[in-house]
């Protein structure tokens, strides 16, 4: 049986995703127009959209839904092989670096809230711990965005000295702990606690001062400066 009939171009003038892209540009389609473009065909019983629609409402319409599904989940999809699934996992990682690209220089970070609206992006879809640190000048600009280590499920080792080797690189005045906990759970542990004050401890002896450590946790954070445990 041919499949040509489920290609993009058999569709009439009206449902081709990337006619409508043409005439009435990228954001007039759907999320599920924008996947089937990128799928480019579906089944032997579903159009591109259609087996796109399938895929969204799997996912409640969401991109970052998507955006976590593994190569093995979407091929799932009848009509999703190996390469379309790769094309779909590399559309979104290219979405993500989008954000993480935005010019972090021009604004200061003035609280708690702008650090993790800077950061967030690289702890997204994580099932393991990470530490970054946040560099700052003294006008509190973002000098560098800085992975310190990555470890397991549930913990990370954190040299001390790679977080001050690279705060007197960038020649930083201040700086932001950041890791966090795939589990969700935002309470930090006596670890963490001990982990912050010898670094603030360090930090004090080369005059750079830890302004805050934020716990990432599932779309929120914890921040020891506004709970004041810092």
């Amino acid at each position: 049986m041919s499949h040509e009939k489920n290609t993009i171009k058999s569709w009439s003038e009206d449902d081709r995703p990337r006619e409508k892209l043409l005439i009435k540009g990228a954001q007039s389609l759907s999320h599920a127009e924008l996947l089937a473009i990128l799928i480019n065909s579906g089944n032997d019983k579903e159009s591109a959209v259609d087996l796109s629609k399938k895929i969204m409402q799997h996912c409640s319409n969401k991109f970052a839904m998507l955006s976590k599904m593994s190569i093995k989940d979407l091929q799932l999809f009848r009509g999703i092989g190996q390469a379309k699934a790769i094309t779909i996992i590399a559309a979104m990682e290219l979405a993500k670096r989008k954000e993480k690209e935005k010019i972090i220089h021009q604004s200061s970070i003035t609280s708690s809230t702008d650090a993790y609206h800077q950061i967030r992006y690289y702890f997204e879809d994580l099932n393991h711990e990470q530490f970054w640190i946040i560099l700052l000048n003294r006008a509190n600009k973002i000098l560098h965005l800085s992975q310190i280590s990555k470890g397991g499920v549930s913990s990370t080792v954190v040299d001390p000295k790679l977080i001050f080797s690279a705060a007197l690189e960038w020649k930083a005045s201040s700086i932001i702990l950041v890791h966090n906990h795939p589990s969700g759970s935002l309470l930090p542990s006596e670890h963490d606690k001990k982990l912050t004050a010898q670094i603030k401890q360090g930090a004090n002896l080369l005059e750079i001062t830890v302004l805050d450590h934020l716990i990432i946790g599932q779309n929120e954070y914890f921040s020891f400066a506004d709970q004041q445990v810092l």
